[in-house]
């Protein structure tokens, strides 16, 4: 690929896929609407633009190859539930319908942890690990704009021939925030069944996917190996969600979100780990 175009490239995810891409060797052209561009390098070519217009989208994408789309309001609370749909939507649309218009080779994409079915402190999961056909179940207008994004991506796939691989990213953490967080609990952490991604393992499946051996779209659950909390898996799903099928044994820290898929399908293993960030 020649020039792989990163949105949302401002952001902590973002920052991440660039500088891996760089580091692999990629040419790399960024978008954001935020600036300044503190990380920025004459290596990554910047194009300040607003993805809610079509034409911005266009231009982003123009000479690229490829796109890591990682531009969206990134979760729940942080605008009105109808400014979250609509923006994130309008966005995702622009960037796919760009992205097929221009022929590009590959759309890869944020999805979320949220189109299963969070939170799972209200209501349980069906069954565990949670994995990728424990789908669609958004709760918010955030993780309805994510499912709403991988029916478009399923349908301009089909139309375009490109290969569209949206990752369900966990809680996305960097090592500053391993840092600064308090002490996790069985309950602070219920909600997403304790789940998280260090940034770096982010960028790492991101860039493979942009070559795995894809056709067609497919999302894949992205998570760490392990969980955020310093107690054995099975004996947390014992204590918390007594009454819920669990699938196979649990190895001692194992995700309860399953990265099988992206292991299988993507070759994703992740690298990082809180334990060690903590411990160092």
């Amino acid at each position: 690929m020649t020039r792989i175009a990163v949105t949302g490239a401002n952001g902590k995810a973002g920052r991440a896929v660039v500088a891996d891409l760089l580091d692999a060797g990629h040419e790399v052209l960024a978008t954001d609407l935020a600036g300044p561009f503190a990380w920025h390098n004459d290596l990554a070519p910047v194009v300040q633009a607003d993805l809610t217009e079509y034409g911005a989208a266009v231009e982003a994408l123009t000479g690229c190859s490829a796109v890591v789309h990682m531009a969206n309001i990134p979760a729940p609370g942080l605008a009105t539930p109808a400014r979250t749909f609509t923006v994130n939507t309008a966005m995702n649309s622009n960037i796919f319908l760009a992205a097929a218009a221009l022929g590009l080779e590959r759309v890869v994409w944020a999805s979320s942890e949220t189109t299963l079915g969070l939170s799972y402190e209200d209501t349980p999961p069906r069954y565990l690990p949670v994995d990728e056909d424990h789908y669609p179940l958004p709760t918010s207008t955030y993780a309805l704009s994510k499912v709403v994004g991988e029916t478009m991506a399923e349908h301009i796939s089909a139309w375009s021939g490109i290969p569209f691989i949206g990752l369900r990213l966990s809680n996305v953490f960097t090592e500053q925030d391993y840092a600064d967080q308090p002490s996790f609990t069985a309950q602070s952490r219920l909600w997403n069944a304790w789940g998280y991604v260090d940034v770096r393992d982010v960028a790492l499946a991101c860039r493979l996917a942009l070559t795995a051996e894809i056709t067609g779209a497919r999302s894949y659950v992205i998570a760490a190996a392990d969980t955020i909390l310093d107690r054995p898996s099975a004996e947390l799903t014992a204590e918390v969600f007594p009454g819920v099928e669990v699938r196979r044994p649990l190895e001692e820290f194992e995700t309860l979100l399953s990265i099988d898929r992206a292991r299988a399908e993507l070759g994703y293993e992740p690298q990082h780990s809180w334990r060690g960030a903590r411990s160092s």
